[in-house]
C-alpha cells in the first residue's frame, strides 16, 4: 500500500508523478494506481520509486483481514478437514 507523507518532499519530477501524489492521500494500492494512471505496473513503481526517494510517500503492507474465529462455516471446514485426516 502506498500513501502520501503530509510534510513529504515539494521537489516533484513530473505531472505523473504529481497525478501520483493525489491518488495517494489515502492508502492505495500499486495495480489501483497504475490502473487510475493508465501506464504498465512496472512504470508505476519506477515513478514511486521516485516519490519514496524524495520522501513524498511511503509504503506498507496492506492489511489482512483475520477471519472470524467463531465463524461457523469455518469452524465446520476445519472440522471437517480433520475428520478426513483422521
Amino acid at each position: 500500500m502506498v500513501v502520501a507523507v503530509e510534510d513529504g518532499a515539494g521537489n516533484y519530477l513530473g505531472p505523473d508523478h504529481a497525478r501520483l501524489l493525489e491518488l495517494c492521500q489515502k492508502p492505495i494500492s500499486l495495480a489501483e494506481l497504475a490502473a487510475h494512471l493508465h501506464l504498465p505496473a512496472t512504470i508505476t513503481k519506477v515513478l514511486l520509486s521516485d516519490l519514496v526517494d524524495s520522501g513524498a510517500v511511503t509504503t506498507r503492507a496492506p492489511a489482512v483481514a483475520a477471519p472470524d474465529p467463531t465463524d461457523r462455516d469455518l469452524l465446520e471446514a476445519v472440522l471437517h478437514g480433520l475428520r478426513t485426516r483422521l
